[in-house]
């Protein structure tokens, strides 16, 4: 890192931020707004998990001088959970810009992970008056001929096993030992620190988003119903994503088996100005890494 690196001893670990509840017509969006100079970092989630997996990284981005916007989508976390809700890749896009219009963001860096790669992607391609540039952390976007589907993800994304998953979800305990499973996958390649750390966090943070009620199964169960769809409809979008003309930084933990450095040199293939960067952490390397991957998003390293 340069001499202009984050130091732990600058860093609160716990940033004041407004709060805001913007209207989303089934229900509200919760985000958090930390002050600072732009353009504006919008943290996004994937699935099962919530805003709460940049709680590390936050810290580190506000010391360095940046606003920050953190959000729920519709259906996880903090914000609504309607019933009879319709949750789609469409209406997370669509989620990313009422932040932006709400909060009066102008330019931002949308900064996807895991299954919000579409939303920011797409949000580059469909807006790119709001964005200045974009930050990949192990997402996914279209096909690539290294990409796994995690089992979890797998099971509930093929239509033909909705009987298997239906009766799956009618028993909690059979549920969390498919979640157990998931979770001793995505972190066997681990370090034994980063490993104890997240199967801690990560794993308290997935249980209280699918057992506090009313729970995020409904989103999680659509969303993953949708997913081999939406990446067929991204990659025929693949030369639209092409022709972007902003800077991309992709940021890969090196240890994700699933979303692996094959995904993110794939990326970089179909990208005119991306930057790729791996470090020693898996696939939440916000967690993981969250001072080096802050450094870069800051241009510290």
């Amino acid at each position: 890192m340069s001499s202009r690196s984050i130091t732990i001893e600058k860093v609160n670990a716990a940033p004041t931020c407004a709060e805001h509840r913007i209207d989303r017509g089934q229900g509200s969006i919760y985000a958090r707004d930390y002050a600072g100079n732009g353009p504006t970092f919008v943290l996004m989630h994937g699935f099962p998990d919530n805003m709460h997996i940049y709680d590390h990284l936050i810290p580190y981005l506000v010391a360095g001088g940046r606003r920050v916007v953190a959000f729920d989508f519709l259906g996880f976390g903090n914000s609504d959970k309607q019933a009879g809700a319709s949750y789609s890749f469409a209406q997370q896009l669509g989620d990313l810009h009422a932040v932006v219009e709400h909060l009066g963001l102008g330019k931002i860096v949308p900064v996807a992970h895991d299954a919000s790669g579409p939303a920011g992607v797409n949000y580059a391609i469909d807006y790119p008056e709001h964005v200045d540039s974009l930050c990949l952390l192990n997402c996914a976007y279209g096909t690539a001929a290294t990409k796994r589907t995690p089992e979890i993800i797998a099971l509930f994304a093929h239509s033909d096993l909705q009987s298997l998953t239906q009766e799956l979800l009618r028993s909690p305990e059979q549920f969390q030992w498919v979640l157990d499973f998931q979770m001793r996958k995505f972190t066997e390649n681990l370090e034994d620190g980063q490993k104890q750390h997240l199967s801690g966090f990560l794993r308290s943070l997935i249980e209280d988003n699918i057992k506090k009620q009313p729970s995020s199964i409904p989103a999680f169960v659509q969303m993953t119903s949708q997913l081999f769809e939406e990446v067929a409809r991204n990659t025929k979008r693949i030369t639209q994503m092409e022709a972007l003309d902003i800077p991309v930084k992709l940021i890969w933990g090196e240890n994700d088996a699933y979303l692996n450095t094959g995904v993110a040199k794939d990326f970089q293939l179909h990208l005119k100005h991306a930057s790729l960067h791996i470090l020693p952490a898996g696939h939440w390397l916000q967690i993981d890494s969250p001072e080096q991957v802050a450094a870069i998003m800051l241009g510290q390293a």
